[in-house]
């Protein structure tokens, strides 16, 4: 019971910060293109440019035929704009503790916002992504349908698990510098062992099972089931069991490791 007082204690803390946090991630987002002559137009051109390589090198070069009917750009976008955001929160978040040492000097701030604010910038080039996907889905003169909205239901659960991900990984930093950097490479494990870029029917029968245990796996197929086959989520009723059962222990243990380590990362920095 002092367990759950405790993080609810923890989370009550960032809801009396949300004037700073909302400052702090204007900051964050003017300070990654400060002195470039585009500015936020890269935010734009990123993704823009990453979905059209990843469909010339997949679509054309390996004459990736469309999958279950569906226009392969559309169906990699899809997937894409779920992994990278993903990938993005915990990269970010990872190493916001490090590299912010300077505030958490200050003995009234709140350290646990910091992996909060990586996470909420990283939307902006979601955004971008999904407003990518909108492009091809007319493009390609594909239906549109309200189970676009649902994507918002995959969208919560992946920014809860990133969120615990990320303060487990931020704190861990402050002791283990290598962690930031085994975060990296676990992505881009995770990139390549994620059906972003296949489907699960491409895999051995006797492999299933190490799709079924990805969480992610549950996303990227949540974001395609909104936005090209319009399935809802109640009809996987034991896959969403198991992701949000999942989803809730990483969530509140990343905080309670945060908090359990938090008054000592002024010494550690």
């Amino acid at each position: 019971m002092n367990m759950f007082r405790s993080f609810y204690n923890f989370l009550r803390l960032i809801g009396m910060q949300h004037h700073l946090i909302i400052s702090m991630i204007k900051r964050d987002l003017a300070a990654q293109y400060a002195g470039s002559v585009l500015g936020f137009f890269w935010t734009f051109v990123n993704p823009v440019i990453m979905v059209t390589v990843f469909w010339v090198v997949f679509g054309l070069g390996f004459k990736s035929q469309p999958m279950n009917d569906v226009p392969f750009v559309v169906w990699l976008t899809a997937g894409m704009a779920a992994w990278f955001v993903f990938a993005d929160m915990v990269n970010g978040a990872s190493g916001s503790i490090v590299n912010n040492s300077h505030l958490i000097k200050k003995t009234l701030f709140q350290s646990q916002i910091l992996p909060l604010i990586k996470i909420s910038a990283s939307l902006i080039t979601h955004a971008i992504f999904l407003v990518v996907l909108m492009i091809l889905i007319v493009f390609q003169k594909m239906s549109f349908s309200f189970y676009f909205l649902q994507f918002l239901y995959y969208l919560a659960g992946m920014l809860l698990m990133g969120m615990g991900i990320g303060w487990a990984t931020a704190a861990l930093n402050v002791f283990f510098r290598d962690v930031n950097q085994a975060v990296g490479v676990c992505m881009q494990i995770g990139f390549w062992g994620t059906p972003v870029f296949w489907e699960k029917s491409m895999m051995p029968q006797e492999l299933h099972w190490l799709i079924l245990i990805n969480p992610m796996a549950y996303i990227i197929q949540g974001y395609r089931d909104s936005f090209i086959y319009f399935i809802p989520f109640w009809e996987r009723p034991w896959q969403s069991l198991y992701f949000w059962t999942l989803t809730i222990i990483i969530f509140i243990g990343g905080g309670l490791i945060f908090k359990k380590l938090k008054p000592q990362f002024a010494d550690m920095l």
